[in-house]
């Protein structure tokens, strides 16, 4: 037992009680909260950033960490502290480097500009939300350059700040080799995209009956509801205050039933990740997903290798078909499962198929590349994000709601995150060829018994939050690091099939 352990306790715990008051804020902002409220709550929420700063950022914290990290102290802390004050000491350095009254300003600001983005989105107004980007990418390059160390490219440290250890190098590397495997296949499938037929996904589905399906999916998944709910926002997404109040969201279009469906199976798949984290360590500085690659690994897994697949929807298609009789009746399983994996290039990120999906993932880091290389201006980036999906995808948006306006995280300041999708495909689909090395996971599928699964997940990855890192977890459970190889041999080999190339 470390005594300066216990004297760090408390400073946890208040910097914790903090982000659970900025955390459900954010969620009733993007929820709940009348239009109208944001102009005043930012003011509540410029002052919990103050504090939550304040509590974490002091003197006493930075001599409690030194302390901590001396090989003496060390050897007294179990093996959840020590992961918690190497945590703390790379939070404390990065928010220590940024002052405070910047880091302030820059809360404030993000609070105001999602109902900015969410207007200027509905409204296909990009000009009224170009001034509050601007600010949003100053800051974002101010932040990076606080942290930015010699020989380091700027645009690393974001990228690192959510996948620890991966840095420009590394993801031109990722993409260029998806790009030369992908490309050919993008467009074989593009020249017989018709010989799948999708109507029957785009008639008129009550979204009262939708409502009800997707929550019956989630808790097929194994989605508790005695520790997680779920709600309704513009852009579905997932959030947690600790392992028994994890919250999820969904969008409901009455003409694309398999949006809400995939949604909440992908949202359920983050809900299971910080539902199974450890109780321990739940509410301390490591008591969550530990990368953004990683969570969207476990959201991609559940999406597209499972949700995606024959088997996971043998045993409740007939569900589905009895839900909405009038279309689906004379749907036969096997064209309901071509339809949802259904490839041709296409305008929205969240809406696209597996196959092109690295491509707008793809995209969007090329644009952050030139941002943070100071190539680029906020009021550029339509004509670039357009001239790009051209070039890549074939396509081109016609209105700035299904092209720069179309995703929520350039407006809550969340520059080195796309890349993150891209990785947690290819995790996932490393993941997806471990298991069936292990169990029976085809024939768990067919019975609808997920339940292997997830225990199997939970015991190799979720319990341990951010004990350790991406690589470890991968490590550990596969016995091999990161290999993109398995995402490009199973989407080569699903597509190669499924369109008969």
């Amino acid at each position: 037992m470390s005594a300066l352990y216990d004297q760090l306790k408390p400073h946890l715990d208040k910097t914790y009680a903090l982000n659970v008051a900025l955390t459900m804020l954010s969620f009733d902002n993007s929820t709940a909260a009348p239009k109208e409220a944001i102009e005043y709550t930012s003011k509540a929420i410029g002052l919990l950033s103050g504090e939550h700063y304040n509590a974490l950022i002091n003197e006493e914290v930075k001599h409690l960490l030194e302390q901590l990290s001396t090989e003496q102290e060390q050897a007294l802390l179990s093996l959840e502290e020590k992961a918690i004050v190497k945590n703390l000491n790379k939070e404390y350095k990065l928010m220590a480097a940024i002052p405070p009254e910047e880091f302030q300003a820059y809360q404030i600001l993000l609070a105001k500009a999602y109902p900015i983005w969410e207007a200027a989105k509905n409204n296909n107004d990009y000009d009224s939300f170009s001034p509050t980007l601007e600010e949003i990418i100053s800051y974002s390059k101010k932040f990076a350059a606080y942290n930015q160390k010699e020989g380091q490219k700027l645009y690393d440290v974001p990228l690192n700040d959510f996948e620890e250890g991966f840095n420009v190098e590394i993801l031109d590397e990722f993409f260029s080799k998806l790009r030369t495997a992908l490309t050919p296949l993008v467009h074989k499938v593009n020249e017989k995209s018709e010989a799948i037929q999708t109507d029957f996904l785009h008639q008129d589905y009550n979204i009262d009956i939708q409502r009800s399906f997707c929550r019956f999916l989630a808790e097929y998944i194994g989605f508790d509801f005695n520790r997680g709910v779920i709600a309704e926002s513009e852009h579905p997404f997932t959030t947690n205050l600790h392992n028994h109040d994890v919250r999820i969201t969904n969008h409901f279009q009455k003409n694309r039933p398999d949006f809400a469906i995939f949604s909440v199976i992908h949202e359920g798949g983050h809900a299971l990740y910080e539902q199974g984290v450890d109780d321990a360590i739940t509410m301390t500085p490591i008591g969550q997903g530990t990368s953004m690659g990683m969570h969207e690994s476990q959201s991609r897994f559940y999406e597209n290798n499972l949700g995606r697949s024959l088997s996971f929807w043998t045993p409740i298609y007939s569900r589905l078909q009895e839900a909405f009789p009038s279309q689906l009746k004379a749907v036969s399983l096997k064209q309901f499962y071509q339809a949802v994996n259904h490839a041709h290039s296409s305008l929205i990120r969240t809406e696209a198929d597996e196959l092109t999906y690295p491509f707008h993932v793809m995209i969007r880091y090329e644009i952050e590349k030139m941002i943070f290389e100071g190539t680029i201006t906020a009021a550029e980036l339509p004509a670039v994000w357009n001239q790009k999906y051209q070039e890549y995808l074939g396509v081109c948006p016609s209105t700035d709601t299904e092209g720069i306006l179309q995703d929520m995280h350039w407006a809550v300041g969340s520059f080195g995150y796309f890349p993150s999708y891209a990785l947690g495909s290819a995790i996932a689909a490393q993941i997806f060829h471990h298991l069936k090395t292990v169990m029976p996971l085809e024939r768990y599928l067919e019975e609808g018994n997920l339940k292997p699964i997830q225990t199997y997940l939970n015991q190799h990855i979720h319990r341990f939050g951010k004990a350790k890192n991406t690589q470890e977890l991968l490590q550990d459970m596969t016995k091999e690091p990161f290999n993109p190889d398995y995402y490009i041999s199973y989407l080569t080999d699903k597509y190669t099939a499924l369109y008969h190339l």
